[in-house]
């Protein structure tokens, strides 16, 4: 009954767009992978979130109608196999060739948030080659990052007892105003937080987010990051709370990225503000 609802759940999520969905074997993992549209590839790598790539569904269709569009699901997380243990080196044997996998005649765009966009900053020091630009999005490790208290007792809560309530008190930490962002598509944000409910009760989707959070939250030393030699910039939501843009202002200060900033919007603006998302991705691509 349970993988019913999951599988319910999924299938709303994902309703009427414009991709079709594969598993494939990069490093020995099973992972299931989103692919849709025409043009120069896109790469889109979710954040720590349970329900893996399928998070990005919001501006899916709007991106594919320019590029072909890759949307994996990291090991343990949404549909793909857990591994062992998901740490820096491992996620890399995995991308790497994934991206071989999936995009074998051009390199990609990879846009990648939260602490998925720390997992992609430390792959591009020694990866580069397999990418032509990076999108770090509202990532904590591209500098001095400092989990916020009621972050901290938010996600101790939902992690020790994933309720729908719990849930509630996360989103809300999370999103600016999550009554606005729900009456966007309720019947879309209904299947996004019951799937990703379903998926935090499972015990390695568990041991996932524990493993990314201890990782993912530690600063990349800028000597580090330096190594980066393809195109970088940076996307942020203005009133992230989950991650302050102040962090991303440094780091756009230090490393000389642009920072490209999302009005009215918190940790997760392609869900909160697709459109104003969007007016800023093209003019990161432009630029």
């Amino acid at each position: 009954m349970t993988m019913q609802l999951e599988t319910s759940g999924r299938e709303r999520l994902l309703a009427g767009l414009p991709v079709a969905e594969r598993r494939l074997e990069p490093a020995g993992v099973s992972t299931a992978v989103l692919e849709g549209g025409d043009g120069p590839p896109i790469v889109l790598l979710h954040g720590g979130i349970e329900c893996g790539g399928a998070v990005w569904a919001p501006v899916i269709s709007r991106l594919a109608e320019d590029h072909r569009v890759v949307v994996p699901d990291v090991p343990g997380l949404g549909e793909s196999e857990p591994v062992p243990r998901l740490d820096p080196a491992v996620f890399a044997d995995w991308f790497a060739e994934l991206l071989r996998e999936t995009c074998p005649g051009e390199k990609p765009t990879l846009i990648a948030h939260s602490l998925g966009g720390s997992l992609a900053a430390r792959f591009a020091t020694d990866h580069g080659r397999l990418l032509r630009r990076l999108l770090v999005y509202a990532a904590p490790g591209v500098g001095p990052y400092r989990m916020p208290l009621r972050l901290r007792a938010v996600a101790i809560r939902f992690g020790l007892r994933p309720t729908e309530g719990n849930a509630e008190r996360f989103e809300r930490f999370a999103l600016l105003d999550l009554d606005r962002t729900r009456e966007l598509g309720p019947e879309w944000y209904g299947a996004f937080s019951a799937y990703t409910l379903a998926r935090a009760r499972v015990k390695h989707v568990q041991r996932t987010m524990q493993q990314l959070i201890k990782s993912e939250t530690r600063q990349i030393p800028d000597s580090e990051l330096a190594r980066i030699d393809v195109p970088a910039r940076l996307l942020w939501g203005r009133q992230d709370r989950m991650v302050p843009l102040d962090l991303g202002e440094g780091a756009s200060a230090r490393l000389g990225w642009p920072l490209h900033v999302i009005d009215d919007a918190a940790h997760a603006p392609h869900i909160e503000q697709p459109e104003r998302f969007m007016a800023a991705l093209s003019s990161a691509l432009q630029g």
